[in-house]
């Protein structure tokens, strides 16, 4: 197995209001290659962000459908500096997020806050002084 991530799909309640929060909330570009309500894929620049149904995507992994709730998964989004964990936290609450963690520094030497999107799904948002995760 090759060391990457290629997708990370999200299994949601509603696929348009997926997309809303994601493209139009955060401004993450929807890949043409989407189909209105029924799947969406964003490039995140070396990975994608796929949308699908919960239901869906539970009957395609062959399990039951569960409950919203805490997965044990969080995503992080690395910003660059400081101050860009704070301004996207609040693009996000704009967008429908709920802030779980208000930006704060960290025990690690870093910056970093939690939003949850509108089925829940956990964000980190991190600045690293140690190292940058993110495209070149």
């Amino acid at each position: 197995m090759e060391p990457r991530i290629s997708m990370i799909t999200l299994g949601v309640a509603d696929v348009a209001r997926a997309v809303a929060f994601y493209r139009d909330g955060l401004g993450l570009p929807l890949h043409p290659a989407s189909q209105g309500g029924v799947v969406a894929f964003f490039n995140l620049n070396g990975s994608w962000l796929g949308l699908f149904s919960r239901a869906a995507l539970a009957e395609d992994a062959g399990v039951a459908d569960g409950t919203a709730g805490f997965s044990g998964v969080a995503l992080a989004h690395n910003v660059r500096e400081v101050a860009q964990v704070a301004t996207l936290l609040a693009r996000a609450e704009k967008a429908g997020a709920r802030i779980v963690q208000p930006a704060r520094d960290t025990e690690w030497g870093g910056h970093s806050g939690y939003f949850a999107d509108p089925d829940g799904h956990l964000w980190e948002v991190a600045f690293n002084p140690h190292f940058w995760v993110g495209p070149e």
